[in-house]
């Protein structure tokens, strides 16, 4: 027993699947695309969202020991702690950090 199939049949359906794997792959890469906006985005509101809330714990306080000014070096404690961070934050931010190409290992071209 024996089946014949003929040939254009053949290529049709032949040409069909690649089409259908061809719109596979391009919906998976716009997906992975999309995939990697929405964690870009992710990423740059969860930092805004650490920075507003660290400042606002810090404002608030602040604004308790402000309102409350019994204790003189609790207070320069206090107002001088934000600066501490600002200031090593910036340090690092504004350090610049260079590789010396200058020396050559065995096999480098």
């Amino acid at each position: 027993m024996s089946v014949d199939v003929p040939m254009l049949p053949l290529l049709a359906g032949m040409g069909v699947l690649l089409g259908l794997f061809v719109v596979w792959r391009a919906g998976r890469r716009r997906a992975k695309a999309a995939a990697e906006a929405a964690r870009t985005g992710a990423r740059l509101v969860s930092l805004a969202g650490r920075v507003l809330l660290g400042g606002a714990v810090i404002l608030g306080v602040q604004w308790i020991v402000i309102t409350h000014p019994d204790n003189t070096t609790l207070l320069l404690v206090v107002l001088a702690l934000p600066d501490l961070f600002a200031a090593y934050v910036l340090t690092k931010a504004l350090t610049v950090n260079t590789l010396d190409s200058s020396t050559r290992h065995r096999g480098d071209r």
